[in-house]
């Protein structure tokens, strides 16, 4: 019996180390193509054609470098993960990193601190995300999708410390969050020029983009991304940048489209600077509850110490425009250093128009904004209308909104937005109505090269695009107007 016994436990420790299989590169300040790991260890990885398949965990080791530089796929088994401790490089033009069976991902990607991390072109799906420990991260122009939770929890792309580069991606429909990082983290990403739609599948109550605290002297910035919800999900924010932990906020957000969300934008916490600048937050209203979210913006803070400096966004059809609570602060134009030149439209609930709601006793400056677009010009009297502050509750901070303007809105902001282009992202086929101003569309890259140009007629155009896969810019031109949209092709 006793040995019965003994053969029993030394078959489970057996079958505990065939299931733990692992292959560690030397240490020895070697480069590793794909090609050479599977010389090096052909019962962990294995080939055929450009079809790579990772049947073991990976660990490239702290001298050592693993280096992807053809267009390949790699096929990684259920619960497999890839673990950086030395240097991680792709830089080919198309590389796929996806599991051999979608209904069982892989564990997913660990970069540990020290790590460099370089990953240009690439496609990553049916993983458990990438968890980066290290301060030399970047991503490029990347497709990141149908993901899930795994190795990263907190988003599809977490992130720990540093200043990481996250730029020019396509990040959709994943179970997480696009982009978190810890609570506590004092990360200050450069996150530019994504695409980004219908993240955290999940649902949870957290946002597409959930960032903790960040660096003191460098901040986060988050410039010129598209971040559109999932409209079936009634918990999903935008962007949140918090600090619950007495760390610092330190941000730029600028030049975002957020739509389609739970709310648009927030900043939570005192020890807080911001500049809020020419986004366009639309549509935030999917839950359809005002007592819980919705705002465009919402700035809270129980103590003091916030200041938020914005200028030139677009807030419509939100269930609030801006909300600031608590001893939260925001300049919406101060006739001085800060133009204004906020527009508020359609943004209310329950029947009333709320452009601004001073849930505060701080005093508010707000001059030379356009209150209520759909009725430009507008008097004192508009503005009034839709400002909640010191003249509806004495116990409320006075806003000071004098003077209104609406004359900075060009006759291209009105010919953009009667402007219906579809679909977007798209495989190539375009549809432009309702054009009333543009004659021409110039379709930029990226990096601002010149691909392709096109001569618009008045009203209605149909069109195909062979385009690669990617984010492009337009720029529509006409007599007296111009402006420019963004366009994914998938």
């Amino acid at each position: 019996m006793k040995q019965l016994l003994l053969n029993f436990l030394v078959l489970i420790g057996g079958v505990g180390i065939i299931s733990a299989q692992v292959y560690t590169t030397p240490d020895t300040g070697t480069t590793f193509t794909l090609e050479d790991l599977v010389a090096a260890s052909p019962a962990t990885i294995s080939v055929t054609g450009t079809t790579y398949t990772l049947v073991d965990d990976l660990i490239i080791s702290t001298t050592d470098t693993f280096l992807i530089n053809s267009d390949v796929t790699l096929e990684l088994a259920a619960d497999i993960r890839i673990t950086v401790f030395g240097t991680f490089n792709v830089n080919a033009d198309g590389v796929t990193f996806t599991a051999i069976d979608p209904a069982a991902p892989y564990e997913g990607f660990r970069f540990e601190e020290f790590s460099d991390i370089n990953i240009q072109n690439s496609t990553i799906q049916y993983g458990g995300g990438l968890r980066v420990l290290t301060e030399t991260f970047t991503i490029n122009n990347c497709l990141i999708t149908n993901n899930v939770s795994g190795v990263a929890t907190g988003g599809v792309i977490a992130l720990s410390r540093g200043m990481p580069q996250i730029t020019n991606n396509t990040i959709t429909f994943n179970q997480t969050p696009a982009i978190s990082s810890g609570a506590n983290s004092a990360v200050s990403p450069y996150i530019f020029n994504n695409y980004m739609e219908g993240n955290n599948q999940a649902n949870s109550n957290r946002p597409q983009i959930n960032m903790g605290t960040t660096r003191t002297a460098e901040p986060i910035q988050i410039i010129q991304n598209t971040i559109k919800g999932d409209r079936t999900l009634d918990m999903v924010g935008g962007i949140a940048v918090s600090n619950f932990v007495g760390g610092t906020i330190n941000a730029i957000i600028d030049d975002n489209s957020i739509t389609d969300n739970r709310y648009g934008l927030t900043i939570v916490g005192n020890n807080a600077f911001a500049y809020v600048r020419n986004n366009r937050i639309e549509d935030n209203d999917t839950q359809g509850s005002p007592n819980v979210g919705g705002s465009g913006i919402s700035l809270n803070t129980s103590s003091g110490g916030m200041e938020v400096i914005a200028s030139g966004n677009q807030i419509r059809r939100n269930l609030w425009g801006i909300t600031v609570i608590g001893e939260a602060s925001i300049n919406l134009g101060d006739g001085a250093a800060n133009v204004g030149q906020n527009v508020f439209s359609e943004n209310g609930n329950g029947g009333i128009t709320y452009a601004l709601y001073n849930n505060t006793p701080n005093a508010l400056m707000a001059m030379n904004n356009c209150w209520d677009e759909t009725n430009a010009p507008n008097t004192l009297a508009d503005a009034e209308a839709v400002i909640v502050h010191q003249s509806d509750n004495a116990t409320l901070g006075l806003v000071s909104f004098d003077p209104v303007d609406c004359g900075f809105l060009s006759i291209d902001d009105h010919q953009l937005k009667a402007v219906t282009m579809y679909p977007n992202p798209t495989n190539g086929q375009l549809n432009i109505s309702h054009n009333t101003a543009f004659k021409h569309m110039k379709i930029y890259s990226i990096d601002g090269k010149l691909i392709m140009q096109k001569t618009l007629q008045m009203g209605a155009n149909n069109m195909f695009l062979n385009l690669n896969a990617g984010l492009y810019i337009l720029e529509l031109t006409g007599v007296n107007a111009k402006a420019t949209k963004k366009l994914v092709v998938k």
